[in-house]
């Protein structure tokens, strides 16, 4: 997935020539994209030197995880100079572009040994220019620093002059620098290891920085998250977030954050009986000089109802899509390290979570108006095939990326998913100012404009996925479930303008193969392949479309893919790959990141290599809410440093490699606040299904409402599916609390100034427990809080009305 964006990344390079530098730090080497190498760092031998070397070619500078000054990795260089020998380690920025460096003011990086280093033993240092140019003249980095001391991290750093001013250079120009080498220096035949990072080039200081502004906090079960107004600053190198354990006593260092960032987690674990803390922040720039601190911010962290965890990881993961969208087009990108290249399907995806933000009070409805307003707008004249989109473009001029070789056209699945975010937007968007009204007609010219038809070849039984311009029909992929392209069908059978026949939903979507008559586990799926398949097959179609109450005459789809879902969990339970960490709360097998690449994980052993994405569970969650509940707090709870970050939970995680992924995806991320906000309260199924077309689409296809709600749950030790009645409490002031826990429960009730009028325990009986309170004289008429605690988890229902006799 990264090589046409790669392929665009050099032909913009050479096109426009080297990315210019005034005033902005240039960067060679900051973390690696790869898990133990770094893919753009070469390392050469000779004459009996050594140099430890790795990755898929045996000639990459390796990497390790560290506990360095900032950032997930570092560059690890560990060599032996031999006389009459050498090695060059050459450290390229992502890309091999050429850079230039020829207004800034010093070459930096930060060095660390576990052993301490004399300064005569360090590397020389040399730059390589472009193609056609010299490199420049080799210095001993020994003539700039003293010794580096065992176990801490040095910085180092060079002034530019050295290269521009040296009357020895001939011919290198520092306007098209591709590469910092590191070199054998002196040949004392001993092995050295020395940690590299952040290597840089970066402007002249301007004084000390200003201080931060806007600075917040807020206070979760286990990390605080922070948030200021970046400080715009050419010599700004990052900030400093500090934290007092002791009520502003004192101050220690948390952690740097890397300018260009204004928001950042900080975890403090599990937080017992609670937590208080102080946090301030400062600026810092280059030459270390450090701004006053912000004002301190107090934060608190306490066990979370799960009301709580649902509001921190859909407000989360809603940063993707608002603060991370594409600058110019609005768009989602791709991947967090997507630059300008952005996804249409994730796009819709993206679209659906600006209502979420705009319900959920994170951003305002005109703001969510303006982006969508924006986004539309750019869609209107972005690259279209036949009316539909391309699966990636260029954020800035909409132009198509290809997807891969011969992926350079139309691709209507990626469409489909788009057009169910902007349908969802027509129907949200339903006020009667010109700015809704005109949003809701660009939509509906948008979606009328796609030709569904088109895509199943004029006159064929089947829709296919792919056209191109250039290659036509040549991938050749035919759109057949069950998969994740069921909304294909059901919007191409809908649409007003480019309608297929519905018979093509039964000739085309389940024409061969649809009928599954397994029950893994005691489950039966209906429909797909062995065991379910990844469990993206049960979100991206089921975002806007609501599978609930109805069936096609195959299948219940609520019923199957929640069906699906435990398949998915009990696979992980059972293990048979015996891959580690797998358990009841430890599950979710789909498409992601992976520790060698990228695949669509899912129950087989083929395709189980270790690997949990947070997405599988948690998009799951109207399908199984208890065990995908209990999933996200291990997820959070246990790993939560390592695979929590200021997006949400990032993509995936391994434990028998120890990998964890640095990335978020558009197409991971979008169905976690969606689907957990459709679990929540409905708003997304409510809203597409809404729209005019898509019922008659139902009822030509055969789909009849179907009452099954009859879903087989695992047993879990946690607390799922409590009611409480009446609300509000009638004369008699009895109340019913019913719901599911395999331990005792306790069921307290509070004043909301949090003072304790009421408990009572309660025992289950086969895992339920249905009890009820005998509520004393003198609750006052008025509001209340119901807690439901066991040793694990806490939630807190409804606010309890209680009615006074008259």
């Amino acid at each position: 997935m990264k090589l046409p964006s790669f392929q665009i990344l050099l032909l913009s390079i050479l096109i426009l020539g080297p990315i210019p530098s005034i005033g902005q730090v240039v960067t060679f080497f900051d973390e690696s994209s790869n898990e133990g190498y770094y893919d753009t760092g070469l390392a050469f031998i000779s004459g009996g030197s050594s140099f430890t070397r790795s990755g898929p070619t045996g000639d990459k500078i390796p990497v390790v995880s560290t506990e360095q000054y900032r950032g997930d990795d570092a560059l690890s260089f560990t060599w032996t100079s031999q006389p009459g020998g050498n090695w060059d380690a050459l450290v390229i920025a992502p890309g091999f572009p050429f850079l230039d460096i020829s207004s800034l003011d010093s070459l930096s990086f930060w060095v660390y040994t576990a052993t301490g280093l004399e300064s005569s033993l360090l590397p020389k240092i040399s730059m390589e220019g472009a193609p056609g140019t010299t490199k420049s003249l080799s210095y001993s980095l020994g003539d700039f620093t003293e010794d580096i001391p065992a176990n801490s991290w040095t910085r180092l750093t060079i002034g530019l002059d050295v290269f521009f001013n040296d009357p020895g250079q001939s011919g290198i120009q520092f306007d098209q620098i591709k590469a910092i080498i590191f070199s054998q220096d002196t040949a004392d035949q001993q092995s050295h290891t020395l940690l590299i990072d952040e290597v840089k080039c970066i402007p002249a200081s301007s004084g000390t920085p200003p201080t931060p502004s806007g600075f917040t906090g807020k206070g979760f079960e286990r990390h605080g998250f922070f948030q200021w107004s970046a400080v715009s600053s050419a010599s700004l190198d990052g900030y400093h977030l500090y934290y007092s354990p002791d009520n502003g006593q004192s101050w220690l260092l948390s952690q740097f954050i890397a300018a260009g960032d204004s928001m950042a987690n900080d975890f403090w674990g599990d937080p017992g009986s609670g937590i208080n803390r102080q946090y301030r922040i400062a600026s810092v720039s280059f030459s270390g000089a450090e701004s006053a601190p912000s004002l301190p911010v107090s934060v608190f962290g306490e066990l979370m109802a799960d009301s709580v965890y649902l509001d921190m990881v859909q407000e989360a993961t809603f940063r993707y899509f608002w603060d991370f969208g594409h600058p110019v087009s609005g768009l989602a990108r791709e991947r967090n390290t997507s630059l300008n290249t952005v996804t249409s399907g994730g796009s819709g995806f993206g679209i659906m979570a600006i209502i979420a933000g705009i319900e959920r009070g994170w951003i305002t409805r005109q703001q969510g108006l303006d982006r969508l307003t924006r986004i539309t707008a750019f869609l209107d004249t972005a690259d279209r095939f036949h009316g539909a989109w391309p699966h990636w473009m260029d954020g800035n001029t909409g132009k198509v990326i290809p997807f891969s070789a011969k992926d350079d056209g139309g691709d209507l699945v990626e469409t489909a998913f788009l057009v169910q975010g902007l349908l969802t937007a027509r129907t949200y968007f339903d006020q009667n100012s010109p700015e809704e009204i005109a949003l809701r007609n660009i939509i509906t010219t948008l979606w009328e404009s796609v030709e569904w038809d088109w895509h199943r070849k004029l006159t064929q039984s089947v829709l296919w996925w792919h056209w191109s311009p250039n290659f036509g029909w040549e991938i050749d992929f035919e759109l057949r479930g069950f998969n994740e392209v069921h909304i294909t069908y059901l919007l191409a059978i809908a649409s007003p303008t480019n309608p297929i026949p519905a018979s093509l939903y039964h000739s085309g979507w389940a024409g061969q193969g649809y009928v599954s008559p397994q029950t893994p586990y005691g489950y039966p799926l209906f429909t797909g392949p062995e065991n379910g398949g990844p469990l993206f097959f049960a979100h991206y179609s089921y975002l806007g479309f609501d599978p609930r109450a109805k069936s096609d005459g195959y299948a219940n789809y609520f019923i199957r893919n929640a069906h699906h879902t435990l398949v998915n969990r009990e696979w992980c339970i059972q293990n048979p790959g015996q891959y580690q960490g797998y358990g009841p709360d430890n599950w979710g097998l789909t498409a992601s990141d992976n520790p060698f690449g990228y695949l669509a994980h899912e129950p087989s052993l083929s395709r189980d290599n270790g690997t949990i994405t947070p997405t599988a569970a948690l998009s799951s969650m109207p399908y199984t809410p208890s065990e995908s509940m209990a999933a996200l707090k291990h997820f959070y709870r246990e790993y939560g440093e390592e695979i929590w970050g200021t997006m949400g939970f990032r993509d995936a995680f391994n434990l028998t490699e120890n990998w964890f992924a640095d990335s978020y995806l558009a197409i991971d991320q979008g169905p976690i606040i969606i689907m957990i906000e459709n679990y929540r309260s409905g708003l997304f199924w409510e809203l597409f299904m809404a729209n005019p077309e898509i019922q008659p689409a139902l009822d030509s296809i055969g789909f009849v409402p179907d009452s099954t709600s009859q879903i087989t749950s695992l047993d879990l030790p946690g607390l799922s599916d409590w009611s409480t009645w009446p609300n509000p409490v009638d004369q008699s002031r009895n109340l019913m609390v019913d719901g599911r826990s395999n331990e005792p429960v306790l069921i307290q009730i509070y004043s909301m100034n949090g003072l304790l009028l009421f408990e009572q325990e309660a025992l289950p009986a086969s895992g339920n427990i249905r009890e009820e309170l005998h509520l004393p004289e003198g609750f006052a008429e008025g509001t209340f809080l119901l807690c439901i605690k066991n040793r694990e988890q806490l939630i807190h229902r409804q606010l309890l009305l209680f009615q006074s006799s008259p």
